[in-house]
This record gives C-alpha cells, structure tokens and sequence, in this order.
C-alpha cells in the first residue's frame, strides 16, 4: 500500500439514516446527511483521521424547552444543512475535519456580522482574523498576513459575498475550503483553478445575527461512551457598553480600578472577544486595528499561554518579512543562513527588525478567555507593549492585576467581561 493513498481512500459508514434523542418527554430526530456527487451517493469522507468513518446529521424534527432557553430548532441548519447545490465544487468531498471548520467559523462570525469579516481555520482554531469596513478583500489580505504558515491548507469562511480582489487572494495560495454568502461575477472562474479546493455558497453566512441569541444542545462524548450535554456558549459582550469596568476590593478595604479603554481600545477587545469564543482554552488573542496579530491556544497555564502567542507573534512577524521581501519562508532561510554567510547576515537582520518592532505587538489589546490568576501574564504582555486587556475578572488577585496595568508606563486600560469563555 502506498502510505499516502490513504488520504484519498473513502470510508464507507454503517450509521443509520435516523438518529434519535430523547431527553425526558422531548424527542429530537436527526437526518443523516448524504449527497450526490459525481453520480455518486456519498456522506463525509471520514472523521477526523482517514481510519474513522463518520456521518453527519442535521436536527430535522423536535424542539427543546427545558431551562426556559431559546434554542436552536429544524431549519436552522447551516453547516449539517449543505445540500449539492451550495457545494459549487466538492474537490475531494468534505470530512469531518472541513466542516467543523467551516461551522467553527459560524460560532465566531455570528458575534461579527456589523463589518465585513474574514477568518482562517485550521484544525477547528482561527489562525487568522480580521474584519475591516473596507471590505472583504482587505479583511482577508489581513486574516491571511496574521499568519501566513498556519493559513496554509486551511478554511476560509466570510460574512460577505467574496469579490474578485479577494479571489486573487485565494487562487494565489493553498486552501483547502472557502465558504461565502455568496459570490460575485467572475469569482468562482477565478478560484476554481484549484481543482481540489471545496467551495461552499451558504447564504446563511450573510444573515448569522437571528442565531446570536439562540442556543444549541452541546454534546460532548466521553471516552468511556458516556455524554455529558450542556447549553451552548453565548456571547455577552455584543457592544462595547457590555464591558464591566474593572475594579477590585483588597482585604483591608481599599479600592483600585484600572483606566477605562479608548474608543480604537475597545473595539479592538470587543472584536478580540467574538472571536476568543472560538479559540481552544486555555487562550489568549493579541489584536490590533480590527486583526490578529497572534493567538495561544491550549495551553494548561495562563503565563504559559501569552509567551506561546508572543513567541508564534514573533514566528510569523519574522516570516512575514522574509517572504514579502525575499519570497521564501523563515525556515528556508534558516536552511541557507546554516551554510551560507550572506543569508545569514539577511537572517540576523531580519531577527533585529522583528525584535526591535516588537513583531507588531505594540498597541495591540489583548484578551484572556480565562481571568488571570496572578498578574505574571499580564505582565508579560505589558513588556510587549500591549495597552488594553479584558479578561472574565472575579479571581482572588484581580487587585495585583489591576496593579499590573497602572503601574505600567504608559498606563495599559482593562475591563472584565463577567464571563469566561473556556472552549473543550
């Protein structure tokens, strides 16, 4: 066997058509999901390795009432909705991995519908966000440059029909998926080039706010077969209003507050915070000017997770220079530098640019989506330059915190978000 045909090896599944769940007297049904493609019935091509088959269900009847929540009901569906016409070209029909991206994508754009706006994915983790009134093209351009690396092989998913300007974006780079609204004349002849590349029109992408409020049941599976169900994440923080000014109390009384951030400040956090509600705990996002300039994901401590995103900023800041102005990688320029004294004079020069810019980390805000327990990350982040912070507030030191921030120089502003934003 050669190894890499089984990337290409389809699985077929034994799922049923029906799957049912009954949570006390309410019955939800579901549909397995199915599409003809190349004269073909075909479901996902397979989970998340090539070794799993997978199948894919949409909510077709039932409701939920319990909790005296809103929930999501039958024809809502987007993602586990996709019929054979909204598949403009299958490429290698999509698995499980792409559609997760892709729905990953609407849990983050819902909170974003007010500017056009464009992200990245891969491995279920934005790796680029960015949203810009000047359109979908430049919110793209700058999702892309957020980090160029990881961008490579992943979903793309905007809020606004893509134009020509952002299709000669993605002909020009490898993508996996692209999923709009809608697409304007010319597009599609543009983007199709890549033969492989799965291109989903859902006109839902361009209406997400009606969801916004509404919850799903959240099913997670344990190893052991058993289900732990929750309601679903909803961002509180929809203005820039719903910040909580952050202040603490000490034990012996006294009081402190932090500065209140600028109007650029706060929609940079309120930007930072729709899309931390898609990035895997523990997190944080540094942005700045409506863009990500670097995001830490997974990490098991707090500290550990802002010098992980300050050394990806630091990665990709580099890398971007590199290519832009030599047209190779970081890491095909470290290959040279190691034999060769002119590159590696090009790269010593390009680690100085990068360290005295900062990688861009300067004037950026930043969100946790966990409080700080002690104010070592904070401090970290001030070091950089950052000037604004939200964070969900309530920890034993939230004081020390705050302390951070006003010893700083020049004074960085925070405000809680009464609300963590943990993702499993």
């Amino acid at each position: 066997m050669i190894l890499k045909d089984m990337y290409n090896t389809l699985q077929k599944d034994a799922f049923p058509d029906s799957l049912i769940l009954e949570l006390g007297n309410e019955r939800l049904r579901y549909r397995k999901r199915n599409w003809t493609l190349d004269d073909e019935k075909k479901g996902l091509r397979y989970g998340e390795n090539p070794d799993q088959p997978a199948a894919l269900y949409e909510l077709a009847e039932g409701s939920l009432s319990c909790g005296n929540i809103a929930w999501r009901s039958p024809g809502q569906g987007i993602v586990s909705a996709v019929n054979e016409a909204q598949m403009i070209q299958a490429g290698k029909h999509p698995g499980k991995i792409n559609l997760t991206d892709v729905d990953n994508g609407v849990n983050i754009l819902q909170y974003l519908t007010k500017r056009p706006a464009a992200l990245i994915l891969k491995h279920n983790n934005p790796c680029g966000a960015a949203w810009s009134d000047e359109g979908i093209a430049t919110a793209l351009h700058k999702a892309f440059w957020c980090d160029r690396i990881a961008a490579f092989g992943g979903a793309i998913v905007v809020n606004r029909p893509l134009g020509l300007e952002a299709a000669e974006i993605i002909a020009a780079n490898y993508f996996e998926v692209v999923a709009a609204p809608d697409f304007e004349d010319g597009v599609l002849d543009i983007i199709k080039r890549r033969k492989n590349l799965r291109i989903f029109k859902l006109p839902a992408l361009g209406d997400l706010s009606r969801l916004a409020d509404c919850s799903f049941l959240d099913i997670k599976s344990l190893a052991d077969g058993g289900l732990i169900i929750q309601k679903s994440f909803v961002n509180r923080i929809r203005t820039v209003e719903d910040f909580i000014p952050a202040s603490a109390r000490a034990e012996d009384g006294s009081f402190v507050s932090a500065r209140a951030p600028s109007a650029r400040e706060a929609e940079d956090l309120l930007f930072a915070w729709a899309v931390e509600s898609g990035v895997t705990s523990n997190s944080v996002i540094f942005v700045k000017n409506g863009a990500t300039i670097a995001i830490g994901t997974g990490e098991q401590d707090r500290v550990g997770c802002v010098e992980l995103a300050i050394y990806k900023a630091h990665t990709k800041y580099a890398d971007m220079l590199v290519f832009k102005e030599h047209n190779m990688s970081l890491y095909e320029l470290k290959l040279k530098a190691g034999s060769d004294a002119e590159n590696a004079q090009l790269l010593e020069d390009i680690e100085a640019r990068t360290k005295k810019a900062k990688a861009g980390l300067q004037g950026t805000a930043l969100v946790s989506d966990g409080f700080f327990p002690f104010r070592d990350g904070v401090d970290v982040a001030i070091r950089q330059g950052i000037q604004a912070i939200a964070h969900p507030g309530g920890a034993l030191r939230d004081m020390e915190v705050i302390a951070a921030c006003n010893e700083a120089v020049p004074q960085v502003s925070m405000v809680f978000t009464g609300q963590r934003s943990f993702r499993h």
